[in-house]
């Protein structure tokens, strides 16, 4: 059957359990919010797992269970209540709507609703108040902004937050699995010595570092997704006229990013009184060993959900002495992605 009937989580006293859909459930994302379904407490009666025609058939694990997946249609969400897309835009402003007037609460991991002043854009350690101004539709942030803002919004609660300027290393699971695909295949070639032409990204992916491959706007020389780490985050701080300076680079990894970040504070801060508040930070893991030279790295990172923190120093180039330098590592498909959805979906119907 295309629907799995679930086990039930055990559900708390006046919780009901739910009929999930996952859109675009055959992709890296839709495969990690599977993943996250079955370790979070979100009480999953059905699972109906949507996707294109051409990976229609196919069959996933959830729960022990073969799931069926089924091709995405307009009828898709009859009795869904939670309709998780990870899909690109052009999908979600098709069906999200769609999926809204069946009576689903959507969450739209896609930069289609991000900017949409209808649509909350969340991260819940950050701004989960805005979620009570909800109409159906909640964006999921850019998965940057969602570690940037993680980190940052602590400072700016303590001390007053006056600038960001960062440099991201960002991996390869951010142009989805066939990007991280290639960079195997790549690494896999470069190795043997043999010849390798690159299909999904511009440029070799093995062992190279480059410029983020979206489109860069020509008369302000960023690119799509620095512009985008950029609204985003200042729209999630609440903070509209924050000034944000930003590189975004590709690096080979396979699904952390890593992101050096200095952040200007209203006064002079010390250091320990930073890493104070970030310990005390909901969604941060300190990794912040000087005498081992042990910081924040995707190693550690992946395949957990807290934003690692690290490398918490004054940033000597800013003679005003008000600017803190650290360096950030998330998961890209966790928190970053599928996690922070759950999370979303969990603070508005549990």
């Amino acid at each position: 059957m295309p629907v799995l009937e679930a086990p039930n989580r055990a559900a708390r006293p006046g919780q009901r359990s739910l009929s999930v859909a996952i859109v675009g459930a055959t992709g890296a994302v839709g495969g990690e919010l599977i993943r996250v379904l079955q370790t979070r407490d979100l009480p999953v009666s059905k699972l109906r797992l949507l996707a294109s025609e051409r990976s229609a058939g196919r069959t996933l694990a959830f729960r022990g269970e073969a799931v069926t997946v089924e091709a995405l249609g307009e009828d898709s969400f009859a009795g869904v209540e939670l309709a998780l897309f990870a899909a690109d835009a052009e999908t979600s402003r098709r069906y999200a709507p769609l999926a809204r007037a069946a009576g689903a609460l959507v969450v739209d991991n896609s930069s289609a609703f991000r900017m949409d002043l209808d649509c909350p854009l969340v991260v819940p350690e950050v701004n989960a108040e805005t979620l009570s101004h909800h109409r159906g539709i909640i964006a999921n942030p850019n998965c940057t902004a969602i570690i940037l803002c993680v980190a940052a919004a602590p400072l700016q609660r303590k001390f007053g937050l006056r600038r960001l300027q960062v440099a991201t290393y960002q991996a390869a699971s951010g142009a989805g699995q066939p990007a991280m695909d290639e960079l195997v295949a790549s690494t896999e070639a470069y190795l043997a010595g043999k010849p390798f032409t690159p299909k999904v990204l511009p440029h070799p992916y093995a062992f190279n570092v480059f410029s983020h491959n979206d489109a860069v706007d020509l008369a302000s020389g960023y690119n799509g997704e620095e512009q985008k780490v950029m609204a985003e985050t200042r729209r999630i701080l609440g903070s509209g006229l924050l000034p944000i300076g930003i590189t975004c680079v590709r690096v080979p990894v396979l699904r952390a990013h890593t992101l050096a970040v200095s952040a200007e504070l209203d006064a002079p801060v010390p250091p320990a009184a930073v890493r104070e508040a970030l310990a005390e930070a909901a969604g941060v893991r300190l990794v912040d060993d000087r005498a081992a030279n042990h910081f924040p790295m995707p190693v550690e990172a992946q395949h957990q959900g807290d934003v690692l923190v690290g490398r918490i120093r004054r940033d000597l180039g800013d003679p005003s002495c008000r600017s803190v330098a650290m360096l950030l590592a998330g998961d890209q498909l966790l928190k970053g992605a599928a996690l922070n959805a759950v999370q979303i979906a969990e603070r508005v119907l549990l």
